[in-house]
């Protein structure tokens, strides 16, 4: 994947954000954001401790989503600096019987709309650019502040479900309109 032309990798820009491809390059950033505590304790560890295990996380997760489905995590950056700020986009889950919308910002970028707008984006781009007429998501049950996210995006809680392989169960949303 490392060796697509450059504006293959971009995938959408908004007001703020620019949504690209993963590359290895991004190897500290996810090295950072996968080891944050809030990461760790929402979405869970990912056992990514070194440079070289966030570029195999890079390799084995996102870019291989790219090839096998066409969509997966997308790193977002600052349109202003090109500083990179989290990841939004879309995963295949064993156990939902859609893609499933997923994000994460460090800290310091939470409360400024930034997941909103780059689920939107995503959304936008799953729609018309992919041509997916149905996205879903999962949080933990007590992250009050994804649940806010998705519920302006138009998804609503369904169930509480377990997915294959899951210690816990998870609150499953579902689009509030028909497709």
């Amino acid at each position: 994947m490392d060796g697509m032309a450059p504006h293959s990798l971009h995938i959408c820009e908004t007001g703020r954000l620019i949504l690209r491809h993963l590359q290895s390059d991004d190897a500290a950033f996810i090295l950072t954001l996968l080891n944050e505590p809030s990461f760790l304790e929402n979405i869970g560890d990912k056992r990514v401790r070194t440079l070289d295990e966030a570029r195999h996380y890079i390799q084995t997760g996102p870019q291989a989503s790219y090839v096998e489905h066409g969509f997966g995590l997308f790193l977002v950056q600052l349109k202003e600096t090109d500083a990179p700020i989290g990841i939004c986009g879309l995963i295949k889950r064993d156990g939902l019987d859609a893609p499933d919308i997923g994000y994460a910002f460090l800290p310091q970028f939470w409360s400024k709309g930034y997941a909103i707008e780059a689920a939107s984006a995503v959304m936008i781009f799953a729609q018309e650019t992919l041509g997916l007429q149905r996205i879903v998501a999962i949080t933990a049950p007590d992250n009050h502040a994804s649940i806010r996210v998705l519920s302006k995006l138009g998804l609503k809680f369904d169930k509480m479900i377990r997915l294959p392989g899951a210690s816990a169960e998870s609150r499953l949303f579902t689009p509030t309109t028909c497709a």
